[in-house]
């Protein structure tokens, strides 16, 4: 023990602060929220906070099985919602960001230029972001105005805030402001690939799709793995877009827009649920390890140190 500690006391005792830290900032609130999960917490009991009457799993039973509860009745939308959500703003933004990391990585005439304008919706806030679309996704909107009055792609003006096309009206945004990011990793990624590999390649005569399917792809699949967890966990909790573009949270975006995040603030904080809010966040965390255990299942081999 001694010895251990004479080698490497130094490092602890650095390290120690910011473990604390840690255990602060994060570990104790965590901790609190489960507990807080299982108690009446609300409007009535707020001043006792932790000293709540406790309920067991009265809060999980509201969420997943009473049907009368609008927290469960929007619960369940807003967990469909999110997951298609998901899915589509990682399908599109992995491949958009691909597809123009390559433009990108070919001589271009004022490439350092385009990579600093292709850039420009990452730097934009997320709130900015939900609030300008949100005056653009309007009855008489500019984007409307763009695909009735001037290309005349639909034949009359939708609403696009309201029923199923809303949807696609939280989807575009966030793909919209998320690309640039995968854009400018898989840049990094393939600039880091040999050359001499493709060039090896083109002597054996391997087509373009046979050079990507066996040089760039294997290359490029542990950052896909991070860029999948990242913008997974990212779509997940995501909040400030929809927030932002109905109402600042007081308007409520219907089943097609209201994902897990904006259906635990508007339920928690608008109804003063706390309890019922804090066991839908241990739901949603539980969740959360779910698809982690099963991206690092998927995805193991590839994180190996090579």
């Amino acid at each position: 023990m001694q010895t251990f500690w004479k080698k490497y006391g130094l490092a602890y005792t650095f390290i120690a602060p910011a473990a604390l830290g840690m255990l602060l900032v994060h570990y104790w609130p965590m901790l609190q929220g489960i507990y807080m999960s299982f108690l009446d917490l609300n409007l009535r009991t707020l001043h006792l906070y932790l000293k709540a009457p406790f309920v067991g799993l009265a809060n999980y039973y509201e969420i997943l099985f009473n049907t009368e509860s609008t927290f469960r009745t929007g619960f369940v939308y807003a967990v469909r919602t999110t997951i298609l959500y998901s899915l589509v703003v990682n399908a599109a933004t992995l491949s958009l960001g691909l597809l123009l990391a390559h433009v990108l990585n070919r001589p271009l005439f004022l490439r350092g230029l385009w990579r600093s304008l292709l850039l420009l919706p990452w730097v934009v806030p997320s709130y900015v972001v939900g609030l300008l679309w949100g005056f653009m996704w309007l009855k008489n909107g500019v984007i409307n105005y763009l695909l009735v009055d001037i290309l005349h792609l639909l034949p009359e003006k939708p609403s696009w805030l309201v029923g199923p096309l809303t949807f696609w009206a939280i989807v575009l945004p966030t793909i919209w402001r998320s690309w640039p990011f995968t854009m400018i990793t898989y840049l990094a990624a393939l600039q880091g690939i040999p050359q001499e590999l493709y060039e090896a390649a083109k002597v054996d005569g391997a087509t373009p799709w046979q050079r990507f399917l066996h040089i760039t792809w294997p290359s490029i699949r542990p950052v896909t793995a991070i860029l999948i967890l990242y913008g997974v966990l990212g779509t997940f909790y995501s909040f400030n877009i929809v927030y932002m573009m109905f109402g600042h949270g007081a308007g409520y975006p219907g089943e097609w827009g209201d994902l897990l995040m904006t259906n635990l603030f508007r339920n928690t904080f608008g109804l003063w649920k706390f309890g019922v809010g804090a066991a839908a966040s241990v739901l949603y965390m539980a969740m959360s390890v779910a698809f982690i255990l099963f991206w690092y299942r998927v995805f193991r081999e590839d994180l190996k140190a090579r």
